[in-house]
């Protein structure tokens, strides 16, 4: 019997992608670092800025997310998120611009906790793709 299962990333502007091959999928949620396999119980939860690792027989792809939510049922997995990039595309420039911008985000002084976390959580991910 198959241990695979279907996910599906969508963004504002597109279906991101769609694989039908998949055998887990790591999620950055906001409980920590959430792992998916196939015939996992129903879950919706949302995430934090972090990295989607996604393990299939087509090869393993990597993406740095912001925000969104997750959900899993009958072996769909959902993704919705309003900034998604493949790490694989992303050059070090974009990834220094990303940084910069997240490291002013984080230093504001007018910044309440959530938003400092979350800001906290971008710059920590970001120096980690180096």
């Amino acid at each position: 019997m198959s241990e695979e299962f279907k996910v599906e990333i969508v963004n504002p502007e597109k279906s991101f992608l769609i694989k039908e091959d998949v055998s887990e999928v790591v999620v950055p949620a906001f409980e920590g670092d959430m792992g998916i396999l196939k015939d996992h119980i129903s879950i919706i939860s949302f995430l934090k800025p972090g990295i989607i690792k996604i393990l299939s027989k087509s090869g393993d792809e990597n993406y740095y997310v912001e925000d969104g939510i997750v959900e899993f049922k009958n072996n769909n997995l959902s993704i919705l998120t309003s900034s998604i990039l493949n790490i694989a595309d992303i050059d070090k420039s974009q990834q220094q611009d990303l940084l910069k911008t997240a490291e002013e985000e984080a230093n504001k002084s007018e910044i309440n906790d959530q938003s400092k976390y979350l800001a906290d959580q971008k710059v920590e991910v970001l120096k980690s793709l180096n």
